[in-house]
Order: C-alpha cells, then structure tokens, then sequence
C-alpha cells in the first residue's frame, strides 16, 4: 500500500484521468438536448447547496465572507447556466448553406481543472459546468489548504450529472492533492486542456506543461473616479467591491485614483460608506504587513477582515469598518501599497488632472495587472472612451464595482471566474472563458468556385519578365554606343537587370545562367570597428512591465543580491531568460 504522499497523488491522478478518458467516449456521443440536462441538473444541485458550500469554504480557508463565497457559487450556479442556456456547443453549431460551410464541436477530451484557495468552490461549481456544457469530463485538483469544501462540491455536481444521466466518472476530484500530483495531472497524455486558476507558479506550471492551457494573470485594479461622476454612488459602489468576500477577486480595487480637486468629497464619501481613513504610520505599517519584499501579497493577509488585517498592523479599528483607505503619494514600484493586495485595503491617490489619472492608471495596471480589469467612474463619454482606449485592460468597467462587473454579476461581459488577460499578459485569450474555449470547431467545405475564378489578376500586373527587360536593357547600350563585353551577348544587361531585380527582393542567379562570369572581384567589405560591450547596470527593482519591455528590445536585465523582482517580474524573466545575476 502506498505510503508516499506524493506517490499516492500521483496513481490517483492516473487512475481518474483514464476513468474520465472512458467516461468521455461515452459522453461524447450525447445530444445538445441530453448534455443540456446534465447542466441543468448539477447546475439546480449546486444552488440548493450554495450557502452550505460557501460556509464551508470560509470554515476550512479562514478567507472571505459567507455572503461573498454565496454570491460566487451562486454566479456560476445560476447567472452562468442561464447565460449560456440555448448556446450549441455539441455537434452540428453552425451552418451556412449560402458559404458551403458545415461548423460541427470537436470536445477537447478531460479538462484537467487547479483551483484556488480563494475561490475554491464557486470555481469547482464554475469549471465542472463549462466542461460538460462543452461535452467534456472534467478532473479537478483543489487546493492543498481548501481540500474538503471543494471535494465535498464537486462530489454533489457528479452524483447530479449521474443521476441525470451521465456516465460515471465524467466529474472526478483529486482526493489527495500535492504538487507532484497536479503536474502530474497537468501532463497526462490523455488530458485535453489546462483550466489553471491560482498563483502565478502554477499558471506558469499550466503553460510549460506542453499541453493547451487557459492560466490567468494578476489583477492590480486601478479606479479612475472623474470629476464628471456622481461622487458619492461612485465611492460607495468601490466600497461595495472592495469589501466583497474581504477583497479575494482578483478583479477587486486596488487604488483609487481621482483629482487633488475631488479629494475632499472623496475622503468624507468614504467615512460615510465606514471606511477607516489611515493615518501615515498606520499606511506604513500596513504597507510592511499585507506584502513582501519584492511586493509579493502576505499570504496570511488574504481574505482577512478590515479588524483582522488592522491588529495585525497594530492598530485597532471598530467591527463596523467596511474597508482600510491608505492615502498614498504616488504609484508604482517604489509605493508598494499600489500593488495587487487581495485583501479590503484600499490605496487613494489624487493628481492633479485627467491626463494625470490616466498616467497613474497605466503605471498601476503596468506594476502586475496587465490586461486584467480597470474602472472608471464618469459620465463623460469623450473620457470613458479615451480611458478605455489606453488602458492595457481587456475588461474596462463603467460605473460598477469591479468584481462584480468583471464577472458578469452587474455587466453584459459572460459570467465566468477565469478572466483571460490577453497576449500583453502572457494568456492565450484576453475572453471571459466559457464553454466556447473548451472545444474546437471542424468545418466541412464545399467546393464553391472553379480554382481559376478564386483570383482577379488586374490588366498590366503580370509581373516582372526578365528576358523583357533584358532586351530593353541590351537596345538602350546599343543607342548610347556602349560596347559589349566578350562573352554571351546579354551577359552585361543580365548583370544589369539581375541587379535591378534584387533591389525588389526578385534577384535570381541570371549571370550564372548565362554562363558569364565577372572578372572584376566583388570588393572586400572593411572590417567593422571593434565595439565597447555596454557597461552591465545593476537593477534596483524590476516589475512585470521592465521584462516585458526588454523582451520587446532583445535584452537582458541584470540583477543583484539587492535587487527587488517582483513575482511576477521573475516568473516571466525566467521564461524568457531575460535575469541575469550579475557575479560582483
């Protein structure tokens, strides 16, 4: 009997991978009609358990809120069955009789599924329905720390899928999670697809596994509050988002930014929605307590509550506190409260105008939430649309709070808790992913058209004829009076055209052809001069935006014993090998 824990996870992960593998070729030859019951079944269970579920995961994590867990699995529950009710992901999708096009879903296969710690059973609930909705198994892979709230989730999802009529196998939780055994997972020759939500370890993990993958990126949410907006529904609602289930979405707000002419109203609209105002020391101390070093988040800080987090810090506030506010004098690396947080700590920053604000938006999505989410309260259109022209995020929300826009709640965006950050981010989709991800599209054709007729070639672009221009080239010597070179009659003209022809990127060995050779040596080209390799400068600090930009430039970053590389600066600079540890 295995004793190994590491072992045991792993002959788990093989044994359930081939199960849900077998199971699938039965699943795959199941109608729309029939899938579709299958979702609403194991939707309709997980609604009737949602606040049982959502009290567990806070018992067994420590993190976030009852209400903010219940609003969670009630969002992949019920607003994401009812949105993608109706959508054809099984068979025949698509048709265009006057194209000659037939578009039939292709199932990946299993969905090898990591979940977080943070979000450990609206997401189980999540990635389990968009699975079979797409006529896939799914096999999912908690975390260590959120083990029984999220086996004791997707055991109720797979005894629905059963008893409606799915084959046994179809949902399958790893009862002995470790990392040896989610890579495993992850690498299984019969997984189809890699649904990684978590750190950035394990999203980088998802994409080097040589498997398709959907990982995420961090969220580091900046709030553009306009002087246009209407101040007091806007603060209140970034309260709201704030403090939904203690900041734990990653699309929650980080910092507010707004003008110096606004600041004011801001802090007193923030008093009335009880926040506690900070004072500097209490800022700093935060500062020390909710993130490391190279502004990683404390771990123990997330999902904490404002009273928590504060005694922490070692200062008191009143169980009525909603949210900590720490006014801060500038974003980016070198003001760490304006990273990512995950808890109900709010940065405030004010400028002094509009292009200021939208600056100081760019630097914070720039710091470690590059094509996650921004918000911009406003009611003027020219700027809600400049904002959303320049911000490097996918999802840019209007007068909402942030996690609930980002994933459906309050906006039109498709109800989802795997936010895609797009190419700038490293993601494979910048999308809200859905079922639509997790199957691939074969498409029967029809010829249409003679191969002859795909084409219109216009009058007098037939293209270049050589021996045309040859003889063009021969008659125009002849008039000058230029003789000609022993050897084939058109050797010198070819030469000529050939070195027309080459400008054009269209040369071609027309000399040789000919059988001329040259008797004058082509010139040796000088030497270059030696260069001075550039001096290597030491990095104080590097952050997400600084790799990016040396990838974009072909370079290296060189760091020290001393230098500050945040997370997920180093999980990127590793898989570029942009770092370089200078040897002083």
């Amino acid at each position: 009997m295995l004793q190994d824990s590491d072992l045991l996870s792993i002959q788990e992960v093989r044994t359930k991978v081939e199960r849900a593998h077998e199971a699938f070729l039965g699943f795959r030859g199941f109608s729309q009609e029939r899938v579709d019951a299958i979702v609403e079944a194991m939707a309709s269970t997980a609604r009737a358990e949602a606040r049982n579920l959502a009290q567990m995961a806070v018992e067994e994590t420590g993190m976030g809120t009852v209400e903010g867990k219940l609003a969670k699995n009630l969002l992949c529950a019920d607003l994401l069955p009812r949105s993608i009710r109706g959508m054809k992901t099984i068979g025949v999708i698509g048709e265009k009789k006057d194209q000659g096009l037939i578009e039939i879903a292709e199932p990946v296969g299993v969905v090898a599924a990591i979940l977080p710690t943070t979000n450990p059973t609206s997401t189980a609930i999540f990635k389990s329905i968009i699975s079979l909705k797409s006529g896939n198994a799914i096999v999912l892979a908690p975390h260590p720390r959120a083990r029984k709230c999220t086996c004791a989730t997707i055991d109720l999802l797979s005894k629905a899928a059963v008893a409606a009529g799915a084959p046994e196998g179809i949902i399958q939780c790893l009862h002995h999670p470790t990392i040896d055994g989610t890579n495993a997972l992850m690498r299984h020759p019969k997984t189809g697809v890699i649904l990684s939500t978590g750190g950035g370890a394990i999203v980088k993990a998802a994409y080097s596994s040589g498997k398709p993958a959907y990982g995420v990126g961090p969220g580091n949410v900046p709030v553009l509050v306009d002087e246009s907006a209407d101040i007091a529904d806007a603060v209140r609602k970034v309260v709201s988002g704030k403090s939904f289930d203690f900041g734990t979405v990653c699309s929650s707000e980080q910092t507010i930014v707004a003008a110096k002419s606004l600041r004011d109203r801001v802090l007193n609209e923030l008093k009335a929605a009880k926040a506690h105002l900070c004072t500097a020391e209490q800022g700093k101390a935060l500062a020390r307590i909710l993130l490391t070093e190279r502004l990683g988040v404390n771990p123990e800080c997330v999902g904490q509550s404002p009273g928590k987090i504060a005694r922490m810090a070692g200062f008191e506030v009143g169980p009525e506190v909603s949210i900590l506010a720490v006014e801060i004098g500038g974003v980016g690396k070198d003001h760490p409260l304006s990273a990512e947080k995950l808890s109900p700590v709010l940065a405030l920053h004010f400028v002094d105008d509009f292009a200021a604000a939208l600056k100081a938006c760019e630097t914070i999505l720039h710091l470690g939430g590059l094509g996650h989410t921004c918000v911009i309260y406003a009611a003027d259109q020219a700027r809600i649309l400049e904002y959303g022209r320049r911000m490097p995020a996918f999802r840019v929300l209007v007068n909402t709070p942030a996690p609930q826009g980002a994933t459906g709640i309050t906006t039109n965006v498709q109800p989802s808790m795997t936010l895609g950050c797009g190419a700038i981010a490293g993601n494979i989709t910048s999308d809200n992913v859905g079922p639509q991800h997790l199957f691939n599209i074969k498409r029967i054709a029809y010829q249409v058209r003679q191969a002859e007729e795909a084409f219109s070639i216009p009058a007098g672009s037939r293209g270049i004829d050589r021996q045309t221009v040859v003889s063009a080239v021969e008659r125009y010597l002849a008039q000058r009076g230029v003789a000609v070179a022993a050897g084939p009659a058109h050797a010198l003209a070819a030469q000529a055209v050939d070195r027309f022809l080459g400008t054009r990127g269209e040369s071609r060995p027309l000399a040789a052809e000919s059988g001329c050779a040259c008797d004058t040596p082509a010139p040796t080209p000088p030497a270059p001069p030696a260069v001075e390799p550039p001096p290597v400068v030491i990095a104080e600090f590097v952050c997400e935006n600084d790799i990016r930009q040396a990838i974009r430039e072909s370079r290296k970053i060189f760091i020290g014993p001393k230098t500050i590389v945040t997370p997920s600066a180093r999980d990127l600079g590793a898989q570029y090998d942009i770092l370089v540890t200078a040897k002083r």
